[in-house]
């Protein structure tokens, strides 16, 4: 996981710039100390304080063996195949993912909520309120997000980027939005969620395309998930045995899965009930 190295007058205020810069809690976030302030004549300092900080990289679950017999979780399906289509993880109806290689679009996919196994894919036009298209709905969003920023006293730009063809990002950059994002993501979030509803109020028209991002934090979460994801995977194929992760968030298994599929020999499955629902990497079965 990349790390950002930052200089202070003292080690806190090196640590809470690290923290604003990777718009994350104090908690949700990996330290070390390079350097200190040096004490010089008359109680007076030399230098700076110099820090790294990465996020917190996800720790893997104890190893157990593929063996075992525990019973899966309700609502757990069978084993797919690398070529299948990988199912959804949203309401306990997920089935075991293949390591079939995903499309960029699978990393489009919905922020909140994982897609649904075997479901098809609904039209533009059968979801889209009649005369309300997915632009007019950011535009919305945008100027929701732009009110709530100032409002708070903040400096940020707000911008629409479109990830597919029925998909918008809406990217909120600037500086101090650390309490806008919240201990892993979980102020952003919500404000995804009050984005979705403010816009479903001028449409009546679902608003699960319409993503929002804050600093940088689903980007470089999901970059360090996905390296995670490879390390973990490589332990994997070369033990042979199964490694179950600690629960996260339905968005973060998605990157999980996603991540999985597109490497060679390993297969994922989700486990347990939410909010404590984890994501299992294990051996692929030829």
């Amino acid at each position: 996981m990349e790390w950002v190295e930052i200089t202070g007058k003292t080690i806190e205020e090196a640590k809470e710039r690290a923290f604003e810069q990777l718009g994350v809690a104090e908690s949700d976030a990996e330290v070390q100390v390079i350097e200190e302030p040096k004490a010089g004549l008359f109680g007076r300092v030399r230098g700076e304080a110099r820090v790294r900080a990465r996020l917190r990289p996800v720790e893997p679950r104890p190893k157990r063996s593929r063996n075992n017999n525990r019973p899966k979780a309700r609502g757990e399906g069978q084993r797919q195949g690398r070529g299948q289509k990988s199912g959804g993880d949203s309401k306990g109806q997920e089935n075991r993912r293949g390591s079939g290689k995903s499309n960029k679009a699978a990393g489009a996919a919905k922020s909140t909520n994982e897609p649904t196994g075997g479901s098809k894919r609904e039209s533009k036009e059968e979801t889209m309120a009649e005369g309300a298209t997915l632009q007019e709905q950011a535009a919305i969003a945008k100027e929701f997000l732009e009110g709530l920023v100032s409002t708070m006293g903040l400096t940020a730009t707000v911008e629409i980027r479109e990830i597919d063809a029925e998909t918008v990002e809406l990217a909120v950059d600037g500086e101090d939005l650390g309490m806008l994002v919240g201990p892993k993501g979980s102020t952003l979030a919500a404000v995804q969620d009050i984005t979705r509803t403010v816009v479903q109020s001028k449409f009546t028209a679902r608003t699960d395309r319409i993503l929002v991002d804050i600093a940088r934090y689903r980007e470089r979460r999901s970059a360090a998930l996905r390296r995670f994801t490879s390390d973990v995977a490589a332990e994997v194929v070369e033990s042979g045995e199964e490694r179950a992760l600690e629960p996260m968030s339905p968005a973060d298994r998605k990157v999980i899965h996603d991540a999985a599929n597109e490497i060679d020999g390993v297969e994922t499955r989700s486990e347990g009930e939410e909010p404590s629902r984890y994501v299992v990497l294990l051996p692929q079965v030829s």
